[in-house]
């Protein structure tokens, strides 16, 4: 059973930037499709940005699109960590950010096709 622990959050000013971190223990990511979904205040779930635990297509990421260009990912085999970099935040980032794996290498955007899931950390974005 993987166990996924998400650290980073907090409060930043708009413009600001947070990297999220989050750190797996029972079982290997290496191999596993990673990544991250959030859950503002009144709103559904919504996939963040994933990268693949495929090496041969050299560990692909999928973002959100609207997020393109401010939030990025990234993998730490090594340490059995992922990460997401998020710049130029915006009021609208507020969310509880979550932590997911699946038990497939294969890049995912949907919420059904996470086995794992973080407890959450919160990210505040004031304006």
């Amino acid at each position: 059973q993987v166990q996924l622990v998400e650290s980073g959050g907090g409060l930043v000013q708009a413009g600001g930037s947070l990297r999220l971190s989050c750190a797996a223990s029972g079982g290997a990511l290496s191999w596993r499709c990673v990544g991250w979904f959030r859950q503002a205040p009144g709103k559904e779930r919504e996939f963040v940005a994933t990268i693949s635990g495929n090496s041969g297509d050299g560990h692909s990421t999928l973002y959100q699109e609207s997020l393109k260009g401010r939030f990025t990912i990234s993998r730490d085999n090594a340490k059995n960590t992922v990460y997401l970099q998020m710049n130029s935040l915006k009021s609208e980032d507020t969310a509880v950010y979550y932590c997911v794996a699946s038990r497939m290498p294969k890049s995912i955007t949907r919420a059904d096709e996470i086995d794992y899931w973080g407890q959450g950390t919160q990210v505040t974005v004031s304006s």
